[in-house]
């Protein structure tokens, strides 16, 4: 089977979700907090393996432009001006389709640093 590729992808800004479509028929809404927190930046994932930087206070972030990089990927220009990640297809299918196992691993980290997540109001 080939790697998926979207077919639509929509940001709903007020509600602070990317909505995306895939070939192979999978849908994903993901929040732009949890985009954020799992940038592919080495800002945020660090040089090497163990080295991800915990993101913290990036509850209300949002996503401010989407800019195609080739036929492969996307990079997301949040309004916290962080914009060094480039999302790849395979990245973003792989972070829709861990999405629940991702969030629960983000929670518990920012648990163990003593962090506490801000609700917030869409």
């Amino acid at each position: 089977m080939s790697k998926p590729i979207p077919t639509e992808l929509n940001l709903h800004r007020q509600s602070r979700v990317l909505e995306i479509t895939f070939n192979n028929g999978s849908h994903f809404n993901l929040p732009c907090e949890y985009l954020r927190v799992y940038s592919p930046s080495a800002e945020v994932q660090g040089h090497g393996p163990g080295q991800r930087v915990l993101q913290v206070g990036k509850e209300e972030v949002n996503i401010d432009k989407i800019e195609p990089v080739g036929n492969y990927a996307v990079c997301l220009y949040f309004d916290d001006e962080h914009n060094t990640g480039i999302y790849s297809w395979e990245y973003l299918y792989r972070l829709g389709n861990d999405h629940e196992q991702n969030w629960k691993d983000y929670l518990q980290e920012l648990e163990q640093a003593g962090h506490k997540r801000k609700e917030t109001i869409s």
